[in-house]
């Protein structure tokens, strides 16, 4: 079996675990690293899937532009509240860089394949803008069931604001969205000669797009977070909706 293939098989063990372990709260202390696995296995997901669609030197070049620029665009925020507001880190996430730790860079990566994924079928044949708009909305899609879950239930980062959702500044989303508009410019800029490939990995992408999102959606409905619950399921069904009407003519105009 191909590593990328173990790989795959292993962050689908490994989410399945998790989906146990946090909805009936019952991780125990000693595991709480297993977070960090988690994070890190989704990202190199994200990573394979740049590979294997847009090749070796192309993929990694993206892969290590999103995990780099987004510890950086961190790093404005947990020192300087630029961007996402003021906030710290309460979970040991393992080695860090300029005081992000490394494994929220690989959290990143597979937002922004699992976002591309999706953007480049929704937007198929549009202006280079509306991909990267639609790729930035999702981006934050991800983060609006994300963050409630992350602060509010399992306590991994504290913000220091108050807002009507759940105390979440609106700069973290707009700086969400920044991150990723900026991220997938480049990445439509490096690849826009291939951006209508399609591949067995790229239904891998989706898929851990839905994974993930059915994951925190699990989480907030377990402890009542009714507003990230509603808000999120009802925005990724379009999302998914859209990307599924759209897929038919995407793989229907590759094939002529």
């Amino acid at each position: 079996m191909k590593l990328d293939q173990s790989i795959y098989y292993f962050f689908l063990f490994w989410y399945a675990c998790g989906v146990i372990l946090l909805s009936f709260d019952i991780l125990p202390p000693v595991l709480e690293w297993a977070n960090v696995v988690f994070l890190i296995a989704a990202g190199i997901i994200g990573g394979i899937y740049f590979i294997r669609s847009y090749g070796r030197t192309k993929g990694l070049f993206i892969s290590a532009l999103i995990v780099f620029f987004s510890i950086f665009a961190e790093h404005l925020g947990v020192e300087y509240g630029i961007l996402f507001g003021d906030y710290y880190y309460t979970q040991d996430f393992g080695p860090k860089l300029i005081g992000v730790p490394i494994a929220i860079g690989f959290a990143w990566l597979m937002v922004i394949a699992s976002s591309h994924a999706l953007a480049k079928v929704i937007a198929y044949n549009q202006n280079v803008i509306l991909y990267v708009l639609t790729g930035s909305f999702l981006a934050v899609l991800m983060d609006l069931i994300i963050d409630p879950v992350a602060y509010e239930v399992k306590e991994y980062w504290v913000w220091q604001a108050e807002s009507f959702y759940y105390n979440i500044p609106f700069s973290n989303f707009a700086g969400w969205f920044i991150v990723a508009f900026i991220l997938h410019f480049a990445i439509y800029f490096i690849v826009h000669k291939e951006i209508s490939t399609y591949n067995l990995w790229h239904s891998r992408m989706i898929l851990v797009f839905g994974l993930i999102q059915a994951m925190f959606i699990l989480l907030a409905l377990i402890n009542q977070l009714w507003l990230a619950v509603i808000m999120t399921a009802s925005l990724t069904a379009i999302a998914l909706a859209g990307y599924y009407l759209s897929l038919k003519r995407f793989t229907h105009d590759r094939s002529i």
